[in-house]
């Protein structure tokens, strides 16, 4: 069974270099799928996209846009250990994925000393809302959107209590995560979760940019170029 609410830095079919982040001249940034280093002559910084699906415990099909949270987690600790690296920027354009991978990446993203700012562009669905608060700051462009809906399950589900109160305590997880690392309430994110007006085939609502930080999910509108001046300045205090 997999859990899905609804991030692979290479091609299943070709062979892709890892990130040595204690190797990389600040001069000559290392550019892997979905990751660099920039260095503008007073600060490093760690770029981290987070694509397509986040891919759990399960290999997705080889067409799938994917990011591989294997991948990802030891380039996080990486980061954090790395006296070279002063800050990290997160770019997150996902429609979601495994919960339980996506909950893993954003607590550590939570965690971490170092200044992180986030910023969505395109989507940050579903479990890419974790994602995108997890950060010291979050940003999201006007012209982005953010899906919100209840956790659920593919593959074979027993209809019993179990079931139910399976489905209600990972709800409750991804929940608290959302409401500790932004602004929003628990009952203003549960009543957008269980949405019943907005979304045809689904319960749920979508939110753009505006609304997204009206309602206190998302902490400013701003593009790449605010997201780094926000970034130096929690890099200079």
């Amino acid at each position: 069974m997999n859990t899905d609410y609804l991030l692979n830095f290479e091609n299943e079919d070709s062979e892709s270099e890892d990130i040595h982040l204690s190797e990389n001249s600040p001069d000559h940034p290392s550019v892997s799928d979905g990751a660099v280093i920039t260095h503008n002559g007073k600060r490093t910084l760690f770029c981290l996209t987070i694509i397509g699906q986040i891919e759990g415990h399960y290999i997705l099909p080889s067409q799938n846009k994917s990011t591989k949270y294997e991948h990802v987690i030891p380039q996080i600790v990486a980061v954090e250990e790395n006296p070279d690296i002063d800050g990290m920027l997160i770019l997150l354009n996902t429609v979601g994925g495994d919960v339980e991978a996506g909950l893993a990446i954003a607590e550590l993203i939570a965690g971490m000393k170092k200044p992180v700012v986030s910023l969505v562009l395109g989507g940050g669905h579903s479990i890419g809302v974790p994602l995108a608060v997890a950060a010291k700051h979050s940003f999201i462009v006007p012209s982005a959107t953010m899906t919100i809906h209840p956790v659920r399950l593919n593959g074979l589900i027993l209809g019993v209590p179990q079931t139910i109160e399976y489905f209600r305590r990972m709800q409750k997880r991804i929940t608290n995560f959302v409401i500790a690392n932004s602004k929003i309430s628990e009952e203003s994110f549960m009543k957008l979760a269980m949405n019943t007006a907005e979304l045809t085939t689904d319960v749920g609502t979508v939110l753009d940019g505006e609304e997204a930080v009206k309602c206190g999910l998302i902490d400013s509108i701003g593009n790449l170029s605010d997201a780094l001046n926000y970034l130096d300045k929690l890099i200079e205090k």
